[in-house]
């Protein structure tokens, strides 16, 4: 089956999660109606639908390929990325000062789940392309901003992030991509960077590259890293395009999966030196690229949130329509659909909750970003940008695993048939497979939200949050109503496990660090399975509210999601508080050479 773009679900998240239900003038998707919101979503559904997805299967069986020096994206690719531009989705959350629509968080996060699932390969050039703008906004010239901006916001150009190294991975503090000053005030830069996505391809005239790379009186460590803007070719002073730069695509990785997506390896300076353009300040490139990769760490857990999505519809599907064996409720005679068997229902049921949950994590973040810029005083805004910090790293990682799981579990619900490609099933299972990879791996992710994340407000931030949860499960419990069956009650359960790891975390990064980097990966699993539970819980309340067909539905997923998902919550949190010396005591002992 083809994709479908679940307007009502995502409608229905924003709605329970992100308040936009009230008034529109104070929500976080901030000057829009309820039609208008709609009619986007609609529209962009629709795009997704009839443009970007028939590509999808095309482009894993023929990839983007590098040949004769030069990269071809997958048949269909250019005249899909040029609607994609003429529609004007690539300006919809960009600057208006640049030719942007300047639409909040919520709704591009919304239209980039749709784009994502349709065709994650596709999706992934305009994702790393608002990751740019976003930087160069925030730490490029007036100059600068002035002569690329407007051409990447319409998508006549596009943009990248050149971080990764050969010799280095998520180390960026080793980069050995060299800088030198120029007398025109430029620079010059030379080495070589991996993995680099859509770092060339034959959709756009130009790349705009930001590339981190050293200055020779540097400093050492990340403190001595600096970002530059280094295009493909150079701009005139008319904004024209000019010569060549000195950057080429030296190949294309091969990859388990997004194949359409061109991976390149970048050489810069191959002669004279590439020329680059500071972003920021010298030695203080991070600072800048953070910005790109916190926006890019969100979009990719909205990946995994699309890629669980095609593969629960793709399930489902399959699952309405195989008939094998018989039924032991209705004992219907003859074969009926394996939806009707209980296992089934089970395996569906988990992919269902489990995607709602991530996508309801993924846009309660999105809200928190766009109340960081629009409330009202001062303190909201950081209260909120500091939940927005302290959500990101769950959202990133407990949906990308989710993206992984759900997929796996689609192949499952095929059977044999899953593991045949034809069926399609197994390209979302290869192109999930990247997402806890890259933008930080999800190990970094939990390592930076028990070390840099926990802290933030002193530690008041989560411990305010536990409260929320604490809140809306009682909320639940007092409702007592027979469709929730004993969602209360575990909700709550799960909370208290989660408070309790938490208070252990705290002390442990204070006494017995190295214990609590141990139970870094599962104690982000059990923020994401609580966190999960607490706004399906509030998706439920709403639709409680609401009543309908869409509501009952959330009503359902929560009480499965609290039964036999949540319960999971007290073993996560024994192996935080109690599983680390087993991790650190099957170490082997090390001696210097």
């Amino acid at each position: 089956m083809s994709y479908v773009a679940p307007v009502d679900d995502i409608l229905f998240a924003l709605k329970s999660v992100s308040d936009v239900s009230g008034e529109m003038d104070k929500s976080p998707v901030r000057g829009l109606d309820a039609d208008t919101l709609q009619a986007i979503l609609e529209e962009a559904g629709k795009f997704a639908a009839e443009q970007l997805a028939p590509l999808n299967t095309a482009g894993d069986r023929t990839p983007s390929r590098w040949t004769d020096g030069r990269v071809v994206t997958p048949p269909g690719w250019k005249a899909a990325y040029e609607a994609f531009c003429a529609a004007g989705w690539s300006a919809l959350p960009c600057p208006e000062a640049f030719g942007g629509q300047a639409l909040p968080e919520t709704v591009a996060v919304a239209v980039c789940e749709m784009w994502n699932a349709a065709n994650l390969s596709f999706g992934l050039c305009p994702l790393l392309t608002q990751g740019a703008i976003d930087a160069l906004s925030a730490g490029g010239s007036a100059e600068l901003k002035q002569r690329y901006l407007p051409r990447m916001v319409s998508g006549e150009w596009t943009g990248t992030m050149n971080l990764t190294e050969p010799h280095a991975g998520s180390d960026l503090s080793v980069i050995r991509t060299r800088a030198e000053r120029a007398s025109d005030g430029t620079y010059r830069l030379f080495g070589t960077k991996i993995f680099i996505t859509y770092g060339d391809h034959d959709l756009t005239d130009n790349i705009v590259h930001l590339v981190l790379a050293r200055l020779p009186d540097a400093p050492e460590g990340t403190r001595g890293i600096s970002l530059f803007l280094v295009p493909k070719r150079l701009v005139n002073e008319d904004g024209s395009i000019g010569a060549e730069n000195d950057v080429v695509c030296a190949g294309l990785e091969h990859k388990l999966g997004i194949h359409g997506s061109p991976t390149a390896v970048m050489k810069f300076g191959e002669k004279d030196g590439a020329v680059g353009y500071l972003v920021g300040e010298e030695n203080r490139g991070l600072n800048t690229m953070f910005i790109m990769m916190n926006a890019a760490r969100l979009a990719v857990g909205i990946q995994g949130v699309a890629i669980a999505e095609r593969a629960t519809q793709h399930a489902v599907a399959y699952a309405k329509e195989r008939r094998q064996g018989r039924s032991t409720a209705t004992r219907t005679a003859g074969m009926v659909p394996i939806a009707e068997h209980p296992d089934v229902r089970r395996t569906l049921l988990t992919m269902k909750a489990l995607t709602r949950a991530a996508r309801a994590i993924c846009y309660a973040t999105a809200a928190e970003i766009d109340k960081s810029h629009h409330a009202e005083t001062e303190a909201e805004r950081e209260a909120a940008a500091d939940h927005a910090a302290l959500l990101t790293p769950v959202a990133k990682a407990f949906s990308t695993d989710i993206g992984c799981e759900v997929a796996s579990l689609g192949v499952q619900v095929h059977g044999g048939m899953g593991f045949i490609e034809e069926t399609g099933a197994a390209q979302f299972y290869r192109d999930a497979r990247i997402l806890p990879i890259y933008e930080g791996t999800n190990g970094i992710q939990a390592i930076d939200l028990v070390t840099r994340k926990l802290p933030l407000a002193g530690g008041r931030l989560i411990k305010d949050v536990i409260a929320e949860y604490e809140a809306t499960a009682r909320e639940v419990k007092a409702i007592n109503r027979l469709e929730l069956g004993r969602t209360g009650q575990r909700l709550a359960s799960a909370v208290v496990a989660f408070s309790e790891a938490t208070a252990w975390m705290g002390e442990a990064l204070e006494h017995t660090p190295n214990l609590a980097l141990a139970g870094a990966t599962p104690y982000l699993r059990l923020f994401g399975i609580v966190a999960g539970g607490h706004y399906l819980a509030k998706g439920a309340l709403f639709g409680l509210e609401q009543g309908g067909a869409e509501g009952m539905e959330a009503v359902a997923l929560t009480r499965f999601f609290a039964e036999n998902l949540s319960v999971t919550a007290p073993g996560l949190a024994a192996v935080v508080t109690s599983g680390g010396d087993a991790v650190l005591d099957a170490l082997p002992e090390t001696t210097p050479a």
